[in-house]
């Protein structure tokens, strides 16, 4: 049976109805309750959201597209960074931040709080604290060693946090925080009169015996000092006497001290120093002219001069032992009251 011809005539209508185009075809668009939910041609691909989507995302190479909404693609959120205070600092804490594996040119920026973040300040490039936060590369933030802080407030704990970004609209989320204090400034400073590395308690006296014409004499016991500090620009210790050398008041006379050999001087008195250890920081170093060796002293007098120096750094469980020497030519007079006394006195630079 042949179907009427005005029946045929408004299919063909419907047909050319399609939205169509030089550049497209569109072969379904219907969405809402069914419909596909992608649509291809030559040149474009559309992904389109059929109703209500509740949960899901529907990623590809270069966004993230969420319920309703289409996002960039964000920076990775870095992890916790690592925060210390290695060498118990008054003034300065430490920090490696993690990369939160992004590409190397990722930006990133240090917010720091000495309130938990009731207020919020940033690590500027200079590592000083600033209002405003400043983006750098993983290797700009000193990379797998990190970098120190500095500035900060003595006995005071703070918290660090890290956030990441490539471009615009792609920054991070702040990682998780980490904490962690300074210390209060100090200086701990001991001195000991002993044979062996031991500790002795006022007071403190060191004899040597007889001295013998023309030969160098040594005390048996040496001086031993303690030193530990967290100052920033380290420790000193400096020595000086209540007179020029030893001084007899009975003879009227003064072994005087100098800088010299004293192998080859005829007469003098002075000391070097003989043993420098440290636990960490520093290192302890000994000053010119306490340097030498052997029977070389420096000069002990009514002058107050740096004998040992902890290399501008702070120090811990420093210790040193200085030896003290003397010599009587044949023309010292004889007398049992040499005698001087020795001052050692540390300072420390915060």
């Amino acid at each position: 049976m042949r179907l009427p011809r005005w029946i045929s005539s408004v299919s063909l209508v419907w047909l050319l109805a399609l939205p169509a185009s030089t550049n497209y075809r569109m072969h379904d668009y219907g969405f809402g309750a069914g419909g596909n939910d992608v649509s291809n041609s030559t040149t474009y691909s559309m992904t389109g959201i059929t109703g209500e989507t509740s949960a899901g995302n529907l990623d590809g190479t270069t966004y993230d597209l969420g319920p309703g909404l289409q996002f960039t693609r964000q920076t990775n959120t870095p992890a916790a960074p690592t925060f210390t205070n290695p060498d118990s600092y008054y003034n300065r804490l430490t920090f490696i931040i993690d990369t939160g594996n992004n590409p190397a040119d990722t930006l990133f920026a240090i917010a720091i709080s000495d309130d938990s973040f009731t207020t919020t300040e940033y690590v500027q490039a200079d590592l000083t604290v600033g209002s405003n936060p400043v983006y750098r590369t993983y290797t700009q933030w000193g990379g797998a060693s990190g970098d120190t802080i500095i500035g900060l407030t003595a006995n005071t704990t703070y918290s660090l946090k890290v956030k990441a970004v490539q471009t615009e609209y792609t920054e991070s989320a702040f990682s998780a925080v980490s904490t962690a204090s300074t210390q209060t400034p100090s200086l701990s400073y001991d001195i000991d009169i002993s044979s062996t590395d031991s500790e002795s308690a006022p007071p403190y006296i060191l004899a040597f015996g007889t001295l013998n014409v023309g030969s160098v004499t040594t005390a048996n016991e040496r001086i031993w000092v303690d030193l530990d500090t967290n100052a920033d620009q380290g420790a000193f210790v400096y020595v000086s006497t209540n007179n020029a050398g030893l001084t007899s008041t009975t003879a009227s006379y003064t072994i005087a001290s100098a800088t010299q050999n004293l192998a080859s001087a005829s007469e003098g008195f002075g000391i070097r120093v003989e043993s420098l250890t440290q636990s960490s920081g520093g290192p302890l170093a000994a000053v010119s002219p306490y340097n030498g060796s052997n029977d070389s002293v420096g000069i002990l007098d009514t002058t107050t001069r740096t004998v040992v120096n902890s290399g501008s750094a702070p120090i811990s469980a420093g210790r040193a032992s200085f030896l003290v020497k003397a010599k009587a030519s044949t023309s010292t007079p004889s007398a049992n009251d040499y005698a001087t006394t020795i001052t050692l006195i540390a300072s420390a630079t915060f």
